[in-house]
């Protein structure tokens, strides 16, 4: 092999196959996982729901996000075994892809607050209309309500949306708000009842009723709050991306490295007119060196 490697001579042929195998199989065995939990949740949706709607549906979420990870990472499972460039790179520039939307996706939603938080509320509040119609739907709303003590999109108002909870409508959930919206004490038995009425109140005459603050303000308050949460979090999804995109790069190049030097290497080396070096030879290299 040729005197000069393009980048990091340290980090052998061998060396960064393993981890790109290593690495891909990680992800497909996580995606092929997250792919079973949706589809699990999927049928027990169907069994219970009346609703149609990917935004109230977090199993599709799951399904989707799994089917794309198990692909992409067979992708490169396969391309990394093979020593395949057209699927090593498209695995690169997957990776690259998915990352540079992630990051472009986070500073549009930063830099267009106002528009994300309509857009939030808006999609909270169709929610709110099919509420009890939806168990995917109210579960995330009545954690969200418990979690961040909070009622509604906006407000508690939000909830008059509802035609359960309509001030013309009939029974005892007219002009009222879930039972977690109230405002309850730690180990106290919470009164189903405690939101009767409410909509017809103003705020001030609500405290220690119910939480009227909205949920999209609370959950944003508590981001920012717990900003060094939020960034470890971020890290953990994008440096392994990022890691994934520089490793897959390394790896391309000591292939055609080795393409360029010997052409079809991997017929030499399966017809054993190669001799492999010593181990320490290969911790230096880019690939094993021929005589």
């Amino acid at each position: 092999m040729s005197e000069s490697v393009r980048y990091c001579a340290k980090c052998s042929y061998i060396f960064l196959k393993f981890t790109l195998v290593a690495y891909a199989t990680v992800f497909w065995l996580i995606g092929g996982f997250i792919l079973a939990i949706g589809i699990y949740a999927e049928v027990e949706r169907q069994r219970y729901k009346t609703l149609q709607g990917v935004f109230l549906a977090p199993a599709i979420i799951l399904i989707v996000l799994g089917i794309v990870m198990f692909i992409v990472s067979f992708i490169g499972v396969l391309a990394s075994l093979r020593d395949n460039l057209t699927l090593l790179k498209v695995f690169l520039y997957t990776l690259a892809v998915c990352l540079i939307l992630e990051l472009l996706g986070g500073i549009v939603a930063l830099l267009f607050r106002n528009r994300t938080v309509d857009l939030l509320n808006k999609n909270v509040r169709k929610g709110m209309v099919n509420y009890y119609d939806d168990l995917d739907f109210k579960n995330i709303m009545d954690f969200v309500q418990r979690k961040f003590k909070c009622c509604g999109g906006t407000e508690y108002k939000d909830w008059a949306v509802n035609m359960y909870h309509n001030c013309s409508a009939p029974g005892p959930l007219a002009c009222g708000v879930p039972y977690t919206c109230c405002d309850s004490k730690p180990n106290e038995v919470t009164n189903t009842l405690c939101g009767y009425k409410v909509l017809e109140k103003e705020r001030l005459d609500l405290i220690n009723i119910i939480y009227v603050r909205g949920c999209t303000d609370a959950v944003f308050l508590w981001l920012m709050d717990n900003y060094k949460t939020m960034a470890g979090l971020l890290l953990g999804i994008l440096l392994p991306q990022f890691f994934g995109v520089i490793v897959t790069w390394l790896y391309i190049t000591r292939v055609e490295d080795a393409i360029e030097e010997y052409g079809n290497y991997q017929d030499i080396l399966i017809n054993g007119e190669a001799k492999k070096q010593g181990k320490l030879a290969k911790c230096c290299k880019c690939m094993p060196l021929f005589d």
